[in-house]
Order: C-alpha cells, then sequence, then structure tokens
C-alpha cells in the first residue's frame, strides 16, 4: 500500500542522509590531513515496479552512493624539509609498505604527498611505514632502461648512513698559450713545465707533470713543441708524449698537427688524446686542428689560461634533494653532487577507480585500469616539488553548507516516518472514541513527533483530567473541544464508559 511504501521511503532517506553525514564528517574531520582527497556521496532514486493503477503510487525511497574523488587534489604547501614531496599536477609517487621488505608481497602502492625521512637502515620512508621507490642509477647519473608498465625495476630508495663518495677525474681540459718567439731560431730552447691535478678512482689526489719542449731551428721558425706528460702515480713514468705543431697562415695561433710519440692517439674529432695513469684513462683535451680554442701558439708568454678537470676527493654526504624530474640528488661535503636514485610518477587512466587504504595511499583496482611509469614532467605527469606537501581537498565552507543541507533532509525523513506512524496508530491502533478524540483535538497535532503509543497515552491523559474523581488538567484546552456554534462541550463519554467500551472492543 502506498502509506507503507512512505514509511520504506522515510527509512530509506534517513539511511541516505546518513551516509551522506559521515562523508561530510570525514571531510571535516580530515580538513588538516596532508593528502587527504575527500569523500562524496551521491543519491541514486529507488523506483518500485509494477502498477495500481490510476492514481496510485508507491514511493521507492533512495540510495546513496559513496566515493573518494582522488582527481580533485589540494593546494600545495611550502615546508622546511626537502624530503617533503608533492606533485604539481597529474601522477602519484611510487611506494610499498616497509613490511613488504621481509616477504615475498611487492604490492606497489600511490602516494599523493609524503614526508620522507631516512631511517636508520637509511630507507626513505613516511612516518606511516611507506618505502619510496625508484630506479637506481649508474655511475654517471644516468638510468637504464627499465620496463614502464611493470614494477620489477623499482627499488626501495635506500642512502647508506655513512655514504662516501668518490668522482675520479676522467677529464682534463688544457687552455694555454705557447710562445711563438720560443720555436724560432736562437730561441733559448728551454722547456715550459706544467702541473695539474687529478683525483684518481680511490679519491686520492694525484699529480700530471706536463713539459712543452719548443723545438729551436737553425733558421727561420719551426711552430712546433713536444709536449711530454708523466704520471705522479706512477712514479713520474711517461704516459703520454706528443709533437705539436701550430699553423701561422690563414688559421694562426691554432693546431695544424698532433703526432703521437708514445700514449693514447689523438682524437681530431674531439680534440683530445687518451692518457694511461694508475687508476684509469683521462682525456685530455688540448683542442681541434684548425680551432684556436684550447691550445695556441702566438707571440706572447706562456700562460696557463684556463685549465679545468672533472671529479672530486672521497667526500662524506651532507644533504639529500629531489628535484623536478624525481632524480634523488645527493650533495658532498668535498663539492660534489650526485645522482643515486629516479622516482618516476605513476599515473592510471582512472585515477577515481583507485582503492583508499589509508595513510593517504591508494592501490589499483580494476576499475584504475593499468598504470604507467612516467619520468616526472614527461607525457600527462607534473613535477615533482620538494619542500612541499600538498594540503587536504576539504573546502570547509562547502562542507558547512552541506552538512546544514543533510541535516534538513535527515529531519524531514524522520517527520515522514513519525508521520506515517501515528497515521497507523489513528487507523489500527487506537479505540473508536480515543480516535474521535484525535480528530478532533488539534492539540495532539503538535505531539505528531511522538510515537504512536505516546499519543494513546496523551489521549489517557486527557481522559483523566475530565474525570470526576481526578483534578483537571489542561493539556488539551476545553475551547479546542467545542463545537461549530462556540459553546464547549464534552467530546468523550466519562472515564467509565470508555474503559467499558474499551474493555469491550
Amino acid at each position: 500500500m502506498s502509506i507503507t511504501s512512505s514509511f520504506n521511503a522515510g527509512v530509506a532517506g534517513l539511511n541516505a542522509n546518513a551516509a551522506r553525514l559521515a562523508a561530510i564528517s570525514d571531510n571535516i574531520a580530515n580538513s588538516a590531513t596532508f593528502g587527504y582527497r575527500r569523500a562524496e556521496a551521491d543519491f541514486e532514486m529507488l523506483v518500485i515496479g509494477g502498477s495500481g493503477g490510476p492514481g496510485s503510487y508507491a514511493a521507492g525511497g533512495v540510495r546513496a552512493l559513496t566515493q573518494r574523488v582522488v582527481d580533485q587534489a589540494g593546494s600545495l604547501v611550502s615546508t622546511g624539509n626537502a624530503l617533503d614531496l608533492a606533485v604539481s599536477g597529474r601522477g602519484m609517487l611510487p611506494v610499498r609498505d616497509m613490511s613488504s621488505l621481509s616477504t615475498d608481497e611487492q604490492e606497489l602502492l600511490l602516494l599523493p604527498t609524503g614526508a620522507f625521512r631516512r631511517d636508520e637502515e637509511g630507507y626513505l620512508k613516511t612516518e606511516t611505514g611507506l618505502l619510496l621507490l625508484g630506479w637506481p642509477t649508474r655511475q654517471d647519473g644516468t638510468v637504464t632502461d627499465n620496463p614502464r608498465d611493470s614494477a620489477l625495476g623499482l627499488e626501495p630508495v635506500r642512502i647508506s648512513t655513512i655514504q662516501r663518495s668518490v668522482d675520479p677525474t676522467t677529464r682534463i681540459s688544457l687552455g694555454l698559450n705557447l710562445p711563438a718567439s720560443a720555436t724560432a731560431a736562437g730561441g733559448a730552447g728551454a722547456d715550459l713545465p706544467l702541473s695539474v691535478e687529478y683525483f684518481g678512482s680511490l679519491g686520492n689526489s694525484e699529480r700530471l707533470d706536463i713539459t712543452f719542449d719548443p723545438v729551436v731551428p737553425a733558421t727561420g721558425q719551426s711552430n712546433s713543441w713536444t709536449m711530454t706528460i708523466r704520471d705522479g702515480a706512477q712514479g713520474g713514468a711517461v704516459v703520454g708524449s706528443y709533437t705539436l705543431v701550430f699553423d701561422d697562415t690563414a688559421s694562426a695561433g691554432s693546431l695544424a698537427s698532433v703526432t703521437a710519440l708514445a700514449g693514447g692517439a689523438y682524437d681530431p674529432a674531439e680534440g683530445t688524446v687518451a692518457i694511461p695513469v694508475a687508476g684509469g684513462t683521462i682525456a685530455v683535451n688540448i683542442g681541434r686542428i684548425g680551432v684556436a680554442d684550447r691550445m695556441t701558439q702566438f707571440d706572447s708568454d706562456f700562460m696557463p689560461l684556463d685549465i679545468t678537470k672533472n671529479g672530486f676527493p672521497v667526500g662524506s654526504l651532507v644533504s639529500l634533494e629531489i628535484d623536478e624530474q624525481g632524480f634523488v640528488v645527493a650533495s658532498y661535503d668535498s663539492g660534489l653532487y650526485r645522482r643515486l636514485y629516479q622516482i618516476p610518477l605513476v599515473d592510471v587512466p582512472n585515477v577515481n577507480g583507485l582503492q583508499s587504504i589509508g595513510r593517504q595511499a591508494f592501490k589499483l583496482t580494476s576499475d584504475s585500469g593499468a598504470f604507467f611509469l612516467w619520468d616526472a614532467g614527461k607525457g600527462p605527469t607534473g613535477q615533482i616539488s620538494g619542500y612541499t606537501r600538498e594540503g587536504s581537498a576539504t573546502d570547509i565552507a562547502a562542507e558547512l553548507t552541506s552538512l546544514i543541507q543533510t541535516q534538513r533532509a535527515y529531519a524531514s525523513n524522520a517527520k515522514v516516518i513519525q508521520t506515517v506512524a501515528l497515521s497507523f496508530a489513528v487507523a489500527t491502533l487506537l479505540p473508536v472514541e480515543i480516535s474521535c478524540c484525535v480528530r478532533l483535538s488539534p492539540a495532539l497535532m503538535v505531539f505528531m513527533v511522538c510515537s504512536a503509543t505516546i499519543a494513546l497515552l496523551l489521549v489517557r491523559m486527557e481522559d483523566m483530567s475530565i474525570s470526576p474523581n481526578h483534578a483537571p488538567l489542561t493539556l488539551f484546552p476545553e475551547r479546542l473541544l467545542s463545537d461549530a456554534s462556540g459553546s464547549a462541550r464534552r467530546a468523550v463519554p466519562s472515564w467509565n464508559a470508555r474503559a467499558t467500551l474499551g474493555a469491550g472492543g
């Protein structure tokens, strides 16, 4: 019947608004939670099938559908910790639970923001035990090719607390000028010395002793020099010897030819010679043929102008930072900066299909679709921001507005249930004379919020007020029992009569 469906619809309305109220309460409670993505409750109408004929209608009610709105992120908040990470755009950080280190479980989790710290074992993790994942780099800071649709190449980022770093020298560049007058007839023929420091494979400081001997002709000018290189780490052994001839015509001052007498060959494309030292090989850049950019010969003094090298001695770890491309960059007290890991960003086709598992983390589901690992800032993903956290996505003003609306809807559904309950009481539960009293007593309508049982009790109390054996009560004023002419009358029989009728009914 329609009135029964009204009762069921009211109960469904209470349940739906209770679910919405729970979502609003959760959002407000997490208004200061970093990385929180708000919950949302939508309503869906329920329809009861069948037809009762013209003029009839059965209420179906409503159902609440709740979901986590993952694609609506909060604003970014600056912090003072370099390892506080957030994503300025699409994508999430790959993490794993700390407990998975001791098991074979390798479930990939997604985190929108996190405050990472190094623990006693060097792992970067949050206070809730989520490990940051990344790809380890090579010695030169580059990353190997890894599968982008699998987490197999990802490793927990681990930085040793006593880490030392060595960056051996692999390249030296000699920018200097040799005096042209030294290669002219009658020149003194004295060699010109130069010492250059380099760092070995163990971080030890060594040096290359380089001498430039001019070739002095009997007449004219040779424009030729002999460059000899000795390695201090090998007791001064000669590791390279070259004849350098300079041009004095169209490309005056630049190298015209380089002839290797000992050591590695000259590479004209790069302008370098390969020098075998104790810890490996060093490419010494002396300049390209016909280009006066490194070693030159002009009629001037011997001037070492620009002597540079790469490499650093042994250094201790000072700090860690993560750049916009997701590289974990270690800084050492030797002045060295080294890339240790690259943190990719995880993206899925439907981020709202991700399942929230607490700790602001999410897991993949069939609704979210398969994931893909992007370099930060590439494809659809944003950049990784250090010294930053993502604030809560809760809008307090909007939630309070929804709270007021939900409260009104909840109270309205409760009113429906109370009205239906009182209607049941009038139709089926009350004796005939009480039903008449209810219909004739508008004051009872004030108590429609009460149950049918309480309504019956109030009628009994009114009976007591008109009984000669009881003190009069003013619960229902006499004027409410007056007839249409305005003359007061008793609308109900005496107590004993009603009791008799009640017993007989």
